[in-house]
């Protein structure tokens, strides 16, 4: 895991991939991506369709977000913050 899905991770209580538009994965460390910037998570009434298009991708254009579930799994766009955080508690 790059620095970048780190801080993710660590602000919004769950874990991500970030992928190349081709589908490789991106190792951060070596692109000199942006820091993620939020430094609260986003309110667990939102799903994560809304966080990939509020957050991730003005952040990081032109790359591709895999939001995972508790068992590694990608999970769905309308899934809800609250209900996947709860996973990681």
């Amino acid at each position: 895991m790059g620095a970048v899905e780190r801080r993710i991770n660590l602000v919004e209580g769950f874990p991500v991939t970030i992928r190349h538009l081709d589908g490789r994965n991106v190792r951060d460390d070596r692109t000199r991506m942006p820091q993620y910037r939020f430094r609260r998570a986003l309110s667990d009434r939102a799903n994560v369709a809304a966080w990939k298009e509020g957050r991730f991708q003005p952040t990081y254009p032109g790359f591709e977000v895999d939001v995972l579930g508790a068992d590694g799994r990608r999970v769905h766009g309308a899934t809800l913050l609250g209900t996947l955080r709860r996973e990681f508690a």
